[in-house]
């Protein structure tokens, strides 16, 4: 089985996939954001790399897509392929930050790839207010997410909210991780949740 955790810069990716993986005992498959040598100039510079920000990380998320399907394990993974073409490039576009001739040719690119691809079997959409999400950055202090914007994560979430409603690739199910945010019994309630909806697709 493939669980695809999906949501905003700071929601919780992460610490849910493992949270996951060790409640399931599936494998954990991790967003590697310190291993991409765009991220820290893309977040100083989004215009100049916006392209080859979103060309590294469709190739990251093919290999990671490519190497689930093909272990024959469970797994949990930490962001899905979708989010970057269907959210995060849009999001770029329409603030003047990713350019139209670059935005098709990406697009195209993703379109011919997702066609190729098995989809997660179920969509988990981790949903956070901003007030959270920039709780959670703070908190974790990654020195390249210090230009983050308040609107650009408005904008993302928004996007967000879109593109969970329009998600017709596979069974999918959304955690209010707001309700969750700095509650004791927080990482059961989520595992509770996930574990439920897991069991009703059998």
């Amino acid at each position: 089985m493939h669980i695809a955790l999906a949501g905003n810069i700071g929601a919780g990716k992460t610490y849910a996939t493992h949270l996951l993986s060790q409640a399931l005992r599936f494998e954990a498959a991790y967003e590697e954001d310190a291993d991409n040598p765009f991220l820290f100039d893309f977040y100083q510079d989004m215009v100049r790399w916006a392209f080859p920000m979103q060309i590294y990380l469709l190739n990251r998320r093919l290999d990671t897509a490519l190497a689930i399907q093909r272990s024959g394990k469970d797994y949990v993974q930490d962001r899905t392929l979708y989010e970057d073409a269907e959210v995060f490039a849009p999001v770029l576009r329409e603030m003047g930050i990713f350019p139209e001739r670059e935005y098709s040719v990406y697009r195209a690119l993703f379109e011919k790839i997702a066609s190729l691809l098995r989809p997660p079997d179920l969509l988990v959409y981790l949903r956070a207010s901003v007030p959270t999400l920039v709780d959670q950055i703070l908190a974790r202090g990654r020195p390249y997410e210090e230009n983050i914007g308040l609107e650009y994560l408005r904008k993302l979430n928004e996007a967000y909210d879109q593109w969970y409603q329009a998600y017709d690739r596979g069974p999918k199910m959304v955690i209010q991780m707001d309700e969750l945010h700095g509650k004791e019994e927080g990482p059961s309630l989520l595992i509770d949740q996930v574990v439920r909806r897991v069991v009703s697709l059998f």
